[in-house]
């Protein structure tokens, strides 16, 4: 980046600038495979700010065609989706604020942690149920643009489901708010004769002349976040139109939103979990039909090598908890270390939470699911007390970053992490997939996790990345592993996103047709290619072999 543009950056923006090595540094790594260095980090302090770095970034395009904006909250992206050679707009050091928290809506800036959103909105008994496992140290940014879900998602949806309005910086530097427009008011919206009018005018076309092939190629799993969602816009219920359900889970490429007016939900008050150990995966597509059948909030699961490696890592797991909830927990984790004592762990170990208005009512159905799964004669407990079933929830929540941290020499790798499959493939899909996966045994273990009762799973490879033969597996296993899950149906990712390590792979999954509505809608957002390049459109597999490397040198 040359010096008349960050000069011409500081006379306009009222935020920090900075290419200091501490700053770049981190902002040059994510949880992802990949390490991208970036010439300059900002921290913009209102939405004027926003409005005049991306004027700037647009100014200087004419001239430097390299330069590009990428937005970053809390930096916990596992796709490479915050990454950029380019400029970072760092939000969490100043839009980090809740507005306001309503009746049943909160709106809140990208840099806001979610454990601190939530803390404002369960002031008032609600909150946004589609947070994910990484709810200590995500950021609000992030779970919209990734379009984020998670463990209650099974009962509430994604993210998207609650994205009501978003406030956006346009490519032009223009400011607007995206929100469901009636019929009549689309139409007033395309009559303007701005970028923001365009857009309208030129997404309402693309959509409706190419309804038939977007409703076709639409992932029909219950969760994805995979392309640009072009059949959420139009909502056919409502008859309405709203481009903040396309901005969600665009992870920042065609706009960057600096407000969301997000809808939220009144939690039920009692919990009782329903904990199944199974010594074999063939039985788990049966356990998951019926237990769905009760209606569980939420579905959760996590394999052998998981529960034998957090065992292992207790002390790191609680070390950040007060001294006396450290130490509950750790007594209350002594049957999981005698069943690795003594070889007796689970295959994979089920979680199926009920929630009701009173425990009486959760406990009733967690019993009734359990019922439901008498003749399988199957090892199963219920925990009614939250405070007995959070130690599962802790495995469940932390074992990516357990596995990031503490295994030297092998590193998590997420380049398979995410995808989705229908629950009913399960007795065909698993096995293939296990035997896939056995051919690259000598490369790499694995651990599943995942949120069964959608198909949700998430395989995190343990590897040496830094060693060449494993950087081609990743480019060779990749390729079959989502061949497999297309196959039965299913999505390359359900709520991680494309990023840098799945979007060469968006023509395997949606066809060259798709892949062309996807770089239009591109095109008409952002013709200069201002806002993070390279993610969800145009990136290549070269993108991926050179940034590995990068990260290793």
């Amino acid at each position: 980046m040359n010096e008349k543009t960050k000069e011409n950056l500081k006379r306009t923006f009222k935020g920090e600038i900075t290419d200091a090595q501490e700053d770049i540094q981190k902002a040059s790594r994510d949880t992802s495979l990949f390490t991208l260095t970036p010439s300059l980090i900002v921290y913009p302090t209102n939405t004027e700010d926003v409005s005049a770095l991306v004027k700037t970034v647009a100014m200087a395009k004419k001239d430097d065609s390299a330069i590009s904006v990428t937005a970053r909250s809390g930096g916990t992206d596992m796709s490479g989706g915050p990454l950029t050679t380019s400029i970072v707009a760092s939000f969490t050091k100043h839009m980090n604020h809740v507005i306001e928290v309503g009746d049943d809506y909160a709106i809140t800036e990208p840099g806001v942690y979610y454990r601190d959103f939530e803390k404002e909105t369960l002031k008032k008994n609600m909150l946004l149920p589609s947070y994910p496992a990484s709810r200590e140290i995500c950021a609000m940014g992030g779970i919209v643009a990734n379009n984020s879900g998670g463990e209650r998602t099974l009962e509430y949806g994604k993210t998207e489901r609650y994205v009501e309005e978003l406030e956006v910086v346009l490519s032009d530097g223009s400011v607007t708010t995206f929100k469901a427009l009636t019929p009549e008011e689309l139409e007033e919206k395309k009559k303007l004769n701005t970028l923001e009018g365009d857009i309208y005018r030129r997404m309402d076309t693309l959509i409706t002349e190419n309804a038939k092939l977007i409703e076709t190629r639409k992932p029909k799993v219950s969760k994805n976040s995979a392309g640009y969602a072009l059949w959420s816009i139009r909502d056919k219920k409502t008859n309405t139109f709203n481009l903040a359900k396309l901005i969600c889970g665009s992870q920042g490429t065609l706009a960057l939103w600096t407000k969301a007016k997000l809808g939220l939900v009144v939690p039920k008050p009692h919990r009782a979990m329903l904990v199944i150990f199974l010594t074999g995966m063939d039985i788990l597509p049966e356990v998951v039909h019926r237990v769905l059948a009760e209606k569980p909030e939420s579905f959760e699961s996590y394999d052998d090598k998981t529960f034998t490696l957090a065992v292992k890592f207790i002390p790191e797991m609680l070390k950040q908890m007060g001294f006396v909830k450290a130490a509950r927990l750790g007594i209350d984790f002594i049957p999981e270390i005698e069943m690795v004592a003594t070889g007796g762990v689970p295959k994979m170990l089920l979680m199926a939470e009920f929630a009701e208005d009173t425990i009486e009512e959760a406990d009733a159905k967690a019993n009734k699911a359990r019922e439901a799964l008498q003749d399988l004669h199957l090892q199963t407990k219920i925990e009614k007390n939250e405070k007995e079933s959070e130690k599962y929830w802790i495995v469940r929540r932390e074992s990516f970053s357990l596995l990031r941290k503490n295994l030297h020499g092998l590193y998590a790798s997420p380049f398979i992490d995410d995808f989705v499959v229908p629950p009913e493939t399960y007795p065909k899909f698993f096995p293939e997939l296990n035997a896939l996966l056995d051919q690259y045994k000598d490369h790499f273990i694995y651990t599943i996790a995942g949120h069964a009762g959608s198909g949700n799973f998430h395989i995190i490879p343990l590897m040496n990345i830094a060693k060449p033969e494993n950087r081609k597996v990743v480019l060779e296993l990749a390729p079959k592993v989502y061949d497999l899950v297309i196959r039965y149906g299913g999505t390359t990712t359900g709520e991680h996103n494309d990023g840098i390590i799945r979007t060469p792979y968006i023509p395997q999954l949606f066809g060259k047709e798709m892949e062309k509505l996807f770089e239009q809608t591109k095109q008409i957002f952002d013709p200069a290619d201002i806002f993070n390049p390279g993610k969800k459109v145009n990136g290549t597999f070269e993108d991926i072999e050179r940034d590995m490397l990068r990260s290793n040198t």
